[in-house]
């Protein structure tokens, strides 16, 4: 899958982000890998003075990690859920 650097494909991962049982929020803080999980709260936060290439980074490695019910998902966001977990991201 080859990644777009753009606020549409942003825009498409947050869609999908809402889908799932985690709440994503973008907060300042000083997170080692631009990001934090809270996963008994599924909560997901991502550090907000990132560039847009490091919040589309961060939200790809965070749904690789996170266990989702795909059932949940709509049609389209199963289809890029399942391209983004089964493919090698070619950055």
């Amino acid at each position: 899958m080859q990644i777009k650097y753009t606020k549409q494909f942003l825009n498409k991962l947050e869609d999908l982000f809402s889908e799932t049982d985690y709440v994503l929020r973008y907060e300042k803080g000083n997170f080692q890998s631009g990001y934090c999980l809270l996963h008994e709260t599924h909560i997901a936060i991502v550090n907000k003075y990132f560039s847009l290439d490091g919040k589309i980074n961060s939200l790809l490695e965070i749904l690789k990690t996170i266990q989702v019910d795909q059932d949940k998902l709509s049609d389209k966001n199963r289809k890029l859920y399942h391209e983004i977990t089964q493919t090698q991201l070619q950055f």
